[in-house]
């Protein structure tokens, strides 16, 4: 009798197999539970993940983001390449959270599907918390959603939420960026996850040879690098007076986002070399330069604004991290009307 009601479960034949999500959650547990501290209170199961502030924080200011990987999830499904999208995931929030110097503190996910693989989203999830540990922060929780007949055939989805904090007299807010400050840029592991629905359009339409899009499509799926350490390490010496995470909008758009009215930037388009896959994209697509500036990181994933006389020790600290480090523009208060003057 047991038999025969499991094969009419009226949810599992509309799509849904709770069972499924289970065994998803057996699969994830060690993964999670090894990127939690003493902090997080409770076990994975409940219906609220919980954190307890401990002090260390003179004047605590919560910071959150939220974002996800776009399009890059259907490249890296097409290409049966999943083993490392939750990074992706993870950086795009936890980037954009230090760059007013908190400290990213947990992360929760959102994975949505058609139907639940449990093994494709083990392997997700085990790269979702892989770079959460690596990034200094818990995985709390998150929801996995089967939704047959919105997502069709195999097709899922992220989403990622991020919670950090910062002493609320350590904000970094772009105020104190002033004339003759210098910008640093940070490389990128490559186009991390914007502009992924031209990429595709690119590679799709592009009649280079098989092997040459194999070794562009390996290229653009490589992971989204993680800043929060980094970032850290140069917090602890260096005054930082503004940081811009180089996302969609590219360089044109998001480092002026952090300049105050009344100045403006210069960038130096040879102080660094754009990494042969952004040079493969404008050429197969026939991009101006104004358009990769505005549209993809171009191999710069993050700046920092910095007082003249601290440029060396700056890029010193990012080199000695492992990131390559460039002297990529300056800060002015002439008057014109272009935030970005390329040079």
């Amino acid at each position: 009798m047991t038999k025969e009601i499991k094969n009419n479960d009226p949810y599992k034949l509309a799509g849904v197999d709770i069972e499924a999500g289970n065994s998803l959650i057996d699969k994830i547990k060690a993964d999670v539970g090894a990127t939690q501290g003493p902090n997080v209170l409770g076990n994975i199961g409940g219906f609220a993940g919980m954190f307890k502030l401990d002090g260390s924080v003179k004047n605590p200011t919560l910071v959150a983001c939220t974002d996800g990987v776009g399009t890059k999830v259907a490249l890296a499904q097409e290409n049966n390449k999943l083993d490392t999208i939750g990074q992706d995931l993870v950086a795009m929030c936890v980037n954009d959270l230090i760059t007013c110097g908190a400290k990213p503190l947990f992360f929760l996910d959102y994975f949505a599907t058609s139907a639940l693989d449990v093994d494709q989203a083990a392997l997700i999830i085990k790269s979702i918390a892989a770079a959460c540990k690596d990034s200094g922060c818990a995985l709390l929780g998150g929801e996995t959603a089967e939704m047959p007949g919105h997502y069709v055939g195999k097709n899922f989805d992220l989403a990622g939420f991020s919670v950090g904090i910062v002493d609320e007299s350590k904000i970094i807010n772009g105020l104190n960026i002033k004339n003759g400050d210098v910008i640093i840029g940070i490389e990128s592991s490559g186009p991390h996850s914007n502009g992924y629905s031209l990429i595709r359009k690119i590679i799709n339409e592009s009649s280079a040879s098989q092997d040459e899009i194999n070794s562009i499509v390996s290229m653009v799926l490589k992971p989204t690098h993680l800043y929060p350490e980094l970032i850290k390490e140069i917090l602890q010496t260096i005054k930082v007076n503004g940081m811009a995470h180089i996302t969609g909008g590219g360089i044109t758009e998001n480092i002026p986002r952090i300049i105050p009215t009344g100045l403006n930037i210069d960038i130096f388009k040879d102080s660094w070399e754009m990494p042969e896959v952004f040079k493969w994209l404008q050429a197969q697509g026939s991009i101006s330069d104004g358009d990769m500036y505005r549209i993809f990181n171009c191999g710069i994933g993050m700046t920092l604004i910095v007082d003249q006389s601290l440029k060396q020790e700056a890029m010193d600290c990012v080199k000695k991290s492992g990131y390559e480090a460039f002297y990529l523009g300056n800060v002015h208060d002439r008057d014109t009307d272009t935030p970005v003057t390329y040079l």
